[in-house]
């Protein structure tokens, strides 16, 4: 027994002088790595959410911009659109002026050539007159002939 004590005794000195420095290098290895990739995921973590801030703070400004430029559209859209308005209602102001200036003038132009008819048809009438005497029968029919005459040259 004590031979077995003994053996073990130096068996367990030769396991801690040769084994056991190796084996704690080894888990003390192996902790510190376990520590590092902890550290690490912490890090890689925290830089997580920092990139996932910064793209929802970037979405949310992007938002922002995005309804600034619908905004900006609309305004410019009815700003062009009161403009088209306004020209089109002083172009149709003008055209109506132009057009009633025009019939006007028609109507200057009509009543001229009828007063320039009726004084023709007048000396024409009094000329006719003046040179043979008229009885009911002969008058109405020098009426009716230059009532003729007038729709003819009327409608040249």
């Amino acid at each position: 027994m004590l031979f077995i004590l003994v053996s073990f005794i130096i068996l367990a000195l030769l396991v801690k002088h040769f084994a056991w420095g190796p084996v704690t290098k080894m888990m003390d290895a192996r902790s510190e790595k376990i520590t590092g990739d902890l550290d690490y995921a912490d890090q890689e973590r925290s830089r997580a959410e920092k990139l996932a801030k910064e793209r929802e703070d970037a979405l949310k400004n992007s938002r922002a911009e995005a309804v600034g430029i619908v905004n900006k559209a609309k305004e410019s859209g009815e700003t062009q659109k009161k403009s088209i308005v306004s020209d089109a209602h002083s172009e149709a102001e003008e055209v109506r002026q132009r057009a009633k200036s025009d019939a006007a003038k028609a109507k200057e132009d009509a009543m001229a050539g009828a007063q320039k008819d009726i004084a023709n048809l007048s000396l024409e009438i009094a000329s006719k007159v003046i040179s043979k005497e008229l009885n009911a029968d002969d008058q109405k029919s020098l009426i009716d002939s230059y009532i003729k005459e007038l729709t003819v040259n009327e409608s040249k």
